[in-house]
């Protein structure tokens, strides 16, 4: 994929250009290691790191071109052709997707927003449209999947470039849909530029990122984007459509932010798509859900409350996207799990232990209640938060990991640069909060050691008891200060549980 850099510059229309603009433009790149002989490079200015201090590096690997939005005296005299714009950032979005010649408006665009169930979500909506015969590419927090080649993600939405440059890919492998998850991040900071979707669904909004959004209405704000871009005049001859949840108090706000038709769903007030006749067990659940269509009859492989809530959101984006129940009932039932979502791990233990991604209040206390449902003894809880990220969270999550646990063991997630000891600390004001208030009987301890904890739990537990080992989910990795180590909660498990066996 090549363009003339003329063809690009044209699209920064007061930008101020110092060089040959007749040259060929092969790859754009935003990190002076990825740059390659005919790169453009833009000179992004970031928190930590600034491009601008890069862009001599760049040059002498081969960029043709500079992109940047203030003075670079490294390249005075270069045989270079230097950009400047008000905003390289904002520039990035206009340039890349034409670079990549808009994907996102090739593919059939799915978007999955929201606190929790984007990841299972999006997986669902991919297994239906799989099954009505479509080729699907998704993009998540766990992989990026190109049909059933998988490639690793770093971000639950990529920036600009990595994103246009999927979604590029997808379509020269024949896709017809792309289904992503699509991060507030994501929306305020649009990366999604470039990108015209044809369905936005909404799962529900809790307390997460402040610490990037500052308040929680500017969180729901950057989800509400996704909405409003649905009613906006696009490329696509095709009509759009919303799918909400009614039941979240924020759903009428995402409501109100679209013009565009809407599929609603809940299952505690009156909407397009319901669920009744629920019955939640450790190994599945079985629900009806009721529509335009009539009534789907569903046992699944999945449990949950919160996956019912999932499934009714994908049943929506298929329907939106004419797939009949037929179809929707048998990949639905087919489909067996998302690896760290409420993820059983069998080891030939006589107790439950459950794996699950839940890091935020809301999806610890999903997963919780799930595991009270069928829990038939006691249920161990092992979890943390993560460091340089939103504080206020944790005693929250401390409270109600004790208001639904019998014995709670508080240890690290991904400390990153904070001390574990100070995160503990504030999740511990949470614990004994909520000891204090309800749950005399119950016990917790700090162990700021992930495999000492996961160890203890697995050893405390008793025949019918849950062992629930929350917020990590799918990693494979735990990220220090210092470094980052091979951790997977489930391979910890099974390797203490064979061990405890093989000494029994």
């Amino acid at each position: 994929m090549a363009k003339n850099l003329q063809q690009l510059a044209a699209l920064l229309p007061h930008a101020k250009i110092r060089g040959l603009l007749d040259k060929t433009v092969v790859s754009v790149a935003h990190d002076s290691r990825k740059v390659v002989p005919g790169t453009l490079f833009i000179c992004l200015a970031g928190a930590h790191v600034d491009g601008h201090d890069f862009a001599a590096d760049a040059v002498r690997q081969g960029a043709v071109a500079v992109l940047v939005e203030k003075d670079v005296p490294q390249l005075a005299g270069q045989d270079v052709t230097v950009i400047s714009v008000a905003d390289t950032r904002a520039a990035m979005q206009a340039v890349v997707p034409f670079f990549f010649d808009y994907p996102g408006q090739k593919l059939r665009m799915i978007g999955v927003t929201g606190t929790n169930g984007k990841t299972t979500t999006t997986y669902l909506i991919r297994s239906i449209l799989r099954q009505a015969g479509y080729k699907v590419g998704l993009i998540g927090t766990i992989q990026t999947l190109i049909d059933n080649t998988a490639l690793p993600v770093k971000n639950t939405t990529p920036d600009v470039i990595e994103l246009q440059s999927t979604l590029a890919e997808m379509v020269k492998s024949g896709m017809e849909y792309a289904v992503m998850e699509v991060s507030s991040h994501a929306l305020a900071l649009n990366r999604v530029a470039g990108c015209e979707f044809d369905v936005g669904v909404f799962t529900n909004m809790t307390q997460d990122h402040l610490d990037f959004h500052q308040t929680f209405n500017n969180y729901i704000d950057a989800k509400a984007e996704l909405f409003r871009s649905l009613g906006r005049t696009g490329n696509k001859k095709t009509g759009k459509t919303a799918i909400i949840n009614l039941d979240d108090s924020a759903g009428s706000i995402m409501l109100n932010n679209t013009t565009c038709p809407v599929i609603s769903y809940g299952i505690n007030t009156t909407a397009d798509l319901t669920a009744d006749h629920i019955n939640v067990e450790a190994a599945g659940a079985g629900f009806t859900v009721n529509g335009p269509f009539g009534a789907i009859d569903l046992k699944l492989t999945i449990t949950g409350m919160f996956n019912i809530y999932n499934v009714l959101a994908a049943v929506g984006a298929a329907l939106a996207e004419k797939v009949g129940p037929a179809v929707i009932k048998q990949a639905l039932e087919s489909f067996t799990s998302v690896p760290g979502r409420f993820e059983l791990v069998q080891a030939g233990q006589p107790f439950t232990v459950i794996v699950d991604y839940a890091h935020t209040p809301d999806g610890l206390e999903n997963v919780l209640k799930t595991a009270k449902q069928f829990a038939k003894s006691k249920i161990i809880v092992v979890f943390g938060c993560g460091g340089d990220r939103d504080r206020t969270k944790r005693p929250i999550m401390g409270k109600l990991a004790v208001q639904y646990g019998d014995m709670v063991l508080a240890t690290s997630d991904n400390p990153r640069s904070e001390d574990p000891e100070k995160i503990l600390a504030d999740i511990e004001v949470g614990i004994k909060e909520g000891l204090a208030a309800c749950c005399s009987d119950k016990s917790y301890e700090i162990i700021p050691d992930r495999r000492q904890a996961i160890t203890k739990a697995v050893k405390l537990a008793g025949p019918q008891d849950v062992v629930l080992i929350a917020g990590k989910g799918h990693e494979t990795y735990q990220v220090l200060k210092d470094r980052t180590i091979d951790f997977d909660d489930r391979q910890v498990a099974r390797e203490v549980i064979k061990e405890m066996r093989k000494y029994g």
